[in-house]
Order: structure tokens, then sequence, then C-alpha cells
């Protein structure tokens, strides 16, 4: 699905891009105005009514989960499902994912404990829902698998808030159509043709995003003042210290395997994770990586599958984002997450979070599906999203950086040599 790219896709993306950074500064000025010069009255009835714009947004973010994990995963699994064929390299690949996710959630986890971010965002949310919030100490052991075992997968697809089980029945499906072999490739094929129609379907919806923007930041600053930018300013720095942090590690990884070639790497892929930053795009990079990695000297064998895998199984700056927007949105409305609970909450974004990489906002839509599970209020992604944009931006070119590493990785384990 990832070779699929559309040659309009990056200026649409951009397009979108400017609307939310329009609908951003939209609503700063809109909400200053209404907050230095509004009565108390006109502020309560404005907060009234422009909260529907985010609220319609989520509502269509939730729509799309079940059928877009469903199709995703289906046809990501029935593509590894043969192990006779992709055997011993399948096995490392997802190994190098695996480390490097747990690597980069608990990388947010850190961070987030040590800098508590989400209190600054504690009166901006409603205290009337902070204090009717249920208990999460509800969250034991049997709550965990009857989240994780599905018993009926249309029930589970007609709720997002049973993404896991949606998850699990994916990865076994994938694996039994791909088992069957040529009686499996209509549905495989049907598969991918839904996946397409939801990704599509999740561009149409983007559109929504300056709407909800704009109403979501100038309810805020109309109720509490130019101020809040501050705070926000605050965030963002955060957020970009951590994926400073993020590339140290990912590119010291990269020096094992390749020593001082490391910095011919940066020097490859330098345009792909401009590209993606720009477009805030992982697929608009796609094209231009899999070129430079070959470049580099990467044998085109091992990119051409660790790649297209990488891009549903290795996003590491999204990963990271998730454990911090989660765990933010949960300071935030004052939910004591245990340390048990929230590594509990790393190993379900670990696995909600594979297979619908390529969604514009894909972790805003993990994040939406996994906090529900935690009684954390999803109307908390609405502290997110204003700014979201701006570090979704930074997670993507951290993205491209993570696949790019993970080919270097898997072709030296695999014994390649990498020649210029």
């Amino acid at each position: 699905m990832q070779h699929m790219e559309h040659h309009d896709e990056p200026q649409r993306k951009n397009s979108i891009a400017k609307w939310i950074f329009i609908g951003l500064i939209a609503g700063v000025i809109a909400g200053t105005f209404i907050n230095l010069y509004a009565t108390g009255d006109f502020i309560k009835s404005y907060v009234d009514i422009a909260k529907y714009g985010s609220i319609i947004f989520l509502k269509f973010i939730k729509l799309i989960i079940g059928p877009l994990v469903l199709s995703t995963l289906v046809v990501g699994v029935a593509g590894i499902g043969d192990a006779g064929t992709v055997g011993r390299m399948s096995v490392k690949t997802i190994g190098w994912f695996i480390f490097a996710s747990i690597m980069s959630l608990t990388l947010g986890l850190v961070i987030v404990n040590i800098f508590q971010p989400g209190l600054d965002f504690r009166e901006h949310v409603n205290n009337a829902t902070v204090t009717n919030l249920p208990s999460t100490s509800t969250f034991t052991l049997e709550h965990f698998i009857d989240q994780l075992v599905p018993e009926n997968i249309f029930v589970a697809l007609s709720s997002h808030k049973m993404v896991l089980q949606i998850v699990v029945f994916s990865v076994m499906f994938g694996l039994a159509v791909a088992a069957i072999g040529e009686k499996g490739r209509p549905i495989i094929q049907g598969m991918d043709s839904l996946a397409h129609a939801m990704l599509k379907l999740t561009n149409m919806i983007m559109w929504l995003a300056p709407l909800a923007v704009f109403s979501s930041i100038s309810i805020v600053i109309a109720e509490k003042g130019i101020g809040v930018m501050v705070e926000y300013g605050k965030l963002i720095l955060l957020f970009y210290f951590a994926l400073l942090i993020l590339w140290t590690i990912l590119l010291s990884l990269g020096y094992v395997f390749v020593k001082n070639r490391v910095w011919s790497l940066i020097s490859h892929i330098r345009e792909p994770i401009i590209l993606a930053f720009a477009t805030a795009s992982s697929e608009s990079a796609y094209p231009k990586l899999l070129n430079q990695l070959e470049r580099f000297g990467v044998r085109d064998k091992i990119t051409s599958f660790v790649l297209p895998l990488g891009y549903s199984f290795n996003l590491d700056g999204s990963m990271m984002y998730m454990t911090f927007g989660s765990l933010l949105i949960a300071q935030a409305y004052g939910v004591d997450l245990s340390l048990t609970q929230q590594i509990t909450m790393l190993l379900v974004l670990m696995v909600t979070s594979k297979g619908i990489a390529a969604v514009p906002r894909a972790s805003l839509v993990v994040i939406a599906a996994t906090i529900a599970g935690f009684n954390i209020p999803e109307i908390g992604l609405a502290i997110l999203l204003p700014i979201d944009q701006f570090l979704d931006m930074g997670r993507t070119a951290t993205n491209v950086v993570g696949n790019a590493v993970a080919c270097v990785a898997v072709s030296k384990m695999e014994g390649e040599e990498i020649s210029t």
C-alpha cells in the first residue's frame, strides 16, 4: 500500500497543514478578541457552541478506527505470513521494531513523568469532569484479558474502545489468510481496497481538522486569555527536547552498526527527513528514502522488505508521542495512573499502534482509542489538537530516521555488506 503514492499527496497534505495553521492563528485572534472584549455570558455561549467543532472531528476520528485497523493490519500480517519465505529476516526485523518501539514508548513515559507537562493544563479542563471521573483501579488483569481477547468481531468493530480485540483478530486472520495461499488472495485484495478507501476517507475527514483546531484553541484562549500560548510553547519545546534525545539514541545505535558512516547516512536521508517534516506525512518520504538508502549501500532486498513493514510497525517518533500524549492528558484530568497501569498502557500502545501508520494524525487515533480503556476522557485530545500539527512534523521526521536505522541494523544483522 505504501508504494501507491500519489504525486499530489504532498501538495494536499501541505494544503491541509496550511489550513490547520490558518485555523490555529484565527483561533488565537478570535479567542483573544472574545477574551478581551466580550461579556462573561457571551464567552459562555461561545464556548457552548464552538466546542462542537472539535466534538464532530473527534467523532469522525472514532468512526474510522475499527475498519482501518482491521484492513491495514490484515494486509500487513498476510504480507509477512509465509514464514517459509520471510523466515529469519522477518524475525530480526520484527525483533528490531519491538526493541525500538519499547525504547521510544519508554522515553515518552519517562519524560512525561519527570517534567509533568499535563499539570499546566489542569486549570483548562472542566472541573466537573475531573470530580466525576470513574476510578481507574478497576483495570485488573481480568479487565485486560477482557479487552484483549475478542468473542465477537462485529461487536468489537462497533466500538472504538475495543481496538485491542480488533488487533488480535486481525493478526490471527492475516496469518490464516496467508496460510490458505491462492484462495486467500481475494480477501487480501478486498482488505487492501478497504484500507485504501479508509485512507481516502481519513483524508476527507482531515479537512475538518482546521475547524477543530480553530474551535479548541479559541475556546481555551477565550476562557483563559493569550497567556495560554506560553504553556503551549513549553509543551512544544519539551516534546522537541524529547525528540532530540530519541534522535541521539537512534543515531548512536546506527553508529554501533556502521561506525563513522552514520554521518554519511544522515547526509543521504536529509531530503526525505525534510520532506517528511514539511508534509507531516511518512508516506510522502517513502520513495525518496528507499532510493537514498540504496544509494547509501543497503541492498534493495533489505530495503524493500524492511521499509514497507517499518511504516506499519516501526514509527519511533509517533511511538514516543503516544505515551507522551496519553499520560499528559491523564495528568491534566488528574487521573492518577500507577506505574503498573502506565506500563500496561505502554504495552497496549505497543500493540494498538501497529498497522495504521499511513493515516494522517494516526497517533491521535491511537491515543483516542487507548485512553478510553483507561477511563481518561477522550475530549482531552483537545489539549493536543491545537499544536498537533507542529508535533506531527517533528515526530514524522523522526519516523524516517528510525526506519533508516532499522534498514541498516537488519542489513548488518543479516551479514550484508553496506557498500556505497
